[in-house]
């Protein structure tokens, strides 16, 4: 065989495992995930080999209050640095916002991101909820968290690689590699971060590829390092402080714990458990004791993860019960707070589950075990142990549904935590576990009209990064109990043994219980029934959506008649959502229709509904109304373009602005063209002439009828509405259906038609003569429609989506006349407002938009054949 037969050969398989990476790389990300966190558990646990559970407890009890003290002013100087970020970022993208507002936001972001990790999502999702109720465009929302992300990495770089520069030799003799590389490595990085600081400076652009980016000038990038370095340090500090004291400075330190930092960032293991624990066992297990290690390791957990979250949810509980007591809560804070309230409440249930797993395979005080003993049976001991973590398990899983706002999320993270309370009490004297239950369970009772989704939980599949969440926590809890009980020789008898002071057996008991109901979780979520596909739309569904549109504002929603949709109605019958399916994609066109109240839930309805049926959610040309919605259901959005509308009540042909427009018109009439509204009443009696000239326009442009977002020319579906015509003499050359309500705030078209004898310029007549008859009838603006990636952001941090919608909308010529269209519109001055389309996850963006293709062109032949 020859070298080119064996490459030729070689070829395929390659090509084979290329796509099956592809494929599955969102799966296989989640497991590369679960295999670290295993990796990082085993070489804790065997780093740990001479260190025993008692002698962390007792490390633990030593810790000075003082130690504490400094710990909390620590970690509260950390926030306060973290908050600086935010300001710096809309300082840098030049906005201004409130300082109390932002720094609620800010605060709450950073206290979900550290805990349940993915700080750029989390922490994302926090920022798009708070500050687009602060009047911030989504533009602008993901230039901050852009920002945010970037400078922290950026920073974390360069204070790393200084205090590597300074501590090279000690920190060397410490992780055992030569001093002369981890300098040179230092100096690298620092030599390109230096350069880019050069190239930045007075906020130049830059030019990576085809992608242009603004750099901060040199003042916010002094400043933004500044804060990353006080953030650094302080948090540093946090730690330093409560361990023993040690020949290893404060300076080496601070280089290994942001090494520990940064590649708990990088694994993406929620708040860098056991990552961040196995770095800094490596590297200080040698210089200091590691039961005290281990035991400082847990104390810091504690006050730089558990305590900031638990502030914010007091914020919460304070905002709510002033709202009870009827209190003017006029304080921006006070507003944010209770808009972050379910996705705080879904953190800290996250939170406390875990605790309650945890401690369920940890042995119970032998002083507690006295108590007990004297008066309540084994029997209760036994079953509220092993119930406790059971009801840990149910805390996770309905931790999800809290963030959804789902009521029966609610009832059960409530039953959970109240029976949590009651067992904690039962199985051990363990108050503080107890504290912090009852602070969750006080939480809800405050928040209860926050989760008012009438939505099953457990009509609710878990999604695979829960289901590989639960796994860390599983995996976690095993190490724990191999840890905690490691010098226990493993038998079968021990799963019958039950004694007042025979933890080990109890433990495992848990474990297994957690496991079992945590798989069948699993299994159910993995193999859930095939949904079926919805029932086409009925002519009786139709009149219902129809008689919904009348009464409402948007003009578009009259595209529910042609009838080629799917309808979903909200349980009240006043608002619905028109869809397609394509592929496994579930589009939505445009904003839920309705009443307003119930857009939310509608949104959360339609993308459960998809989710059920294994498919992906879509809502394609929202306005930026919906962009709040579309992130708490955990849709990621992109921009599509502009919609053009016409302000009717300041439009006048009179003056030198609309002199083109008002040419067109007389010109129009000078050439015999005469236009007239026909009411939907009358169409039939016109319908042939209108087909002739939609036959006639659709063989001359070669192409054939969409669908979807366009109607298509069908008899039922043009006599169910008013037309508008152009005649020659007696003959129709040209029409437009007509989409209207009964509010008169919005008007538009939808069909237009011109035979091949229509004169030039029948186009600029037919709307200014229908703009000029809508003034008259008293309607506020007139939809001329969406410019195709028109007004996408070229600027700085824009993310690359916009970029290359920039680029196809300045060199896509000759494949859409995007610039053409935009500059017909601008002739009526219209104001231009952003529509967008949302997925779910966002990693299908792409698929998804082919599927919206393929479903307005009518499959494959509509998009090839035009």
């Amino acid at each position: 065989m020859t070298a080119h037969e064996s490459s030729s050969t070689d070829a395929p398989h390659s090509n084979r495992l290329i796509a099956f990476l592809a494929r599955f790389r969102f799966y296989l990300t989640w497991l590369a995930m679960l295999l670290v966190f295993a990796m990082m558990a085993v070489a804790v646990y065997k780093l740990t080999h001479e260190v025993r559970y008692d002698e962390v407890v007792d490390a633990l009890a030593k810790t000075s209050w003082r130690a504490i003290g400094l710990a909390v002013l620590f970690t509260a100087l950390s926030f306060v640095a973290l908050i600086y970020y935010d300001l710096n970022a809309l300082d840098y993208i030049g906005r201004k916002l409130p300082v109390g507002p932002v720094a609620a936001t800010a605060f709450s972001a950073y206290a979900i991101g550290n805990t349940a990790g993915f700080g750029a999502l989390s922490g994302g999702a926090i920022r798009f909820r708070a500050y687009s109720r602060l009047g911030l465009s989504p533009e602008d929302i993901a230039r901050v968290i852009a920002f945010v992300t970037f400078a922290f990495g950026l920073g974390l770089l360069a204070v790393s690689s200084i205090a590597a520069l300074v501590t090279a030799p000690r920190l060397a003799s410490i992780v055992g590699f030569d001093a002369y590389y981890l300098r040179l490595g230092a100096v690298a990085v620092l030599i390109v971060l230096g350069a880019l600081l050069f190239v930045g400076r007075n906020g130049r652009h830059v030019q990576i590829m085809r992608i242009r980016l603004r750099l901060p000038d040199t003042l916010t990038s002094s400043r933004q390092f500044l804060i990353t370095a006080a953030d650094l340090a302080v948090s540093a500090s946090v730690l330093y402080v409560l361990l023993p004291q040690t020949n290893i400075g404060w300076p080496s330190f601070f280089a290994i714990y942001a090494t520990a930092v940064g590649l708990g960032v990088l694994s993406h293991v929620p708040a860098g458990l056991g990552v961040f624990e196995a770095v800094i066992i490596g590297a200080l297990g040698n210089a200091i004791s590691l039961d005290i290690l281990l035991g400082s390791l847990m104390l810091y957990r504690m006050i730089y993860h558990v305590l900031p979250l638990t502030i914010a949810i007091v914020m919460v509980i304070v905002s709510e019960a002033r709202a009870l007591a009827k209190h003017p809560v006029a304080s921006d804070i006070g507003n944010v707070a209770i808009r972050l309230s379910p996705p705080l409440l879904s953190a800290f249930a996250l939170l406390l589950g875990t605790m309650l797993i945890f401690s369920s395979v940890t042995p119970t005080p032998d002083t507690d075990l006295d108590i007990l003993s004297g008066f309540i049976p084994l029997s209760v001991v036994e079953s509220a142990h092993f119930l406790s973590s059971l009801l840990g398990l149910g805390l996770v899983i309905a931790s999800r549904g809290l963030a959804q706002r789902l009521d029966g999320a609610w009832w059960v993270a409530l039953l959970c935590g109240v029976f949590g309370f009651l067992f904690s009490f039962l199985r051990a004297v363990a108050l503080g576990e107890a504290a912090f239950l009852g602070f969750f369970v006080v939480a809800m009772l405050l928040n209860r009209k926050r989760f008012q989704r009438p939505a099953s939980l457990f009509s609710q599949v878990l999604s695979t990064p829960w289901i590989m969440a639960i796994g860390i926590i599983l995996a976690g809890a095993t190490t724990i109990l191999l840890f905690v009980y490691r010098d226990v020789d493993y038998s079968h008898q021990l799963w019958w043994q039950f004694e007042f002071f025979g933890e080990a057996p109890r433990g495992l008991r848990a474990l297994l219980g957690v496991s079992i109901l945590s798989g069948a979780v699993a299994i159910f979520s993995l193999l859930r029934p095939a949904f079926n596909r919805p029932d086409d739309v009925t002519a009786e569904d139709i009149a219902r959506a129809s008689a919904i549109v009348d009464g409402q504002d948007n003009a578009d929603a009259n595209l529910v008649r042609m009838g080629d949709k799917h309808v979903m109605f909200s349980d009240s019958g006043r608002s619905f959502i028109m869809y397609g399916i394509q592929g496994r994609s579930w589009i939505a066109l445009g904003d839920p229709v309705g009443d307003r109240e119930e857009t939310a839930e509608m949104i959360w309805r339609f993308v459960e509904r998809a989710r059920d049926a294994g498919g992906r959610a879509v809502l394609y040309q929202v306005s930026p109304a919906l962009l709040s919605y579309c992130a708490d259901a955990g849709l990621r959005a992109f921009k599509l373009g502009e919609m053009a509308l016409v302000n009717l009540a300041t439009f006048d042909l009179k003056g030198g602005r609309l002199a083109g427009l008002r040419q067109a018109l007389n010109k129009g009439k000078r050439d015999g063209m005469e236009f007239s509204i026909v009411e939907r009443e009358k169409v039939p009696a016109i319908m042939p002439e209108l087909k002739a000239v939609s036959e006639s326009w659709l063989a001359h442009h070669q192409t054939r009828e969409k669908g979807f977002s366009l109607g298509a020319f069908d008899e039922d579906y043009v006599a169910a509405m008013p037309v508008a015509i152009i005649r020659m003499g007696e003959r129709i050359v040209a029409f437009a259906t007509l989409f209207l309500t009964d509010t008169k705030v919005e008007a538009s078209v939808d069909l237009m038609r011109f035979a091949p004898e229509a004169p030039r310029g029948a186009m600029d007549f037919l709307f200014v003569s229908l703009i000029e008859h809508l003034k008259t009838a008293e309607y506020q603006w007139f939809n001329l429609g969406m410019a195709p990636l028109s007004g996408m952001s070229k600027r700085e941090v824009a993310p690359v989506w916009d970029r290359i919608g920039s680029t196809l909308f300045e060199h896509g010529e000759r494949f859409y006349n995007f610039k053409g269209l935009r500059a017909f519109k601008s002739k009526f001055h219209p104001k231009w407002e952003p529509r967008y389309f949302a997925v779910a996850g966002g990693t299908g963006a792409v698929l998804a938009l082919m599927d919206v293709t393929l479903l307005i062109s009518g499959g494959v032949r509509g998009v090839v054949g035009k």
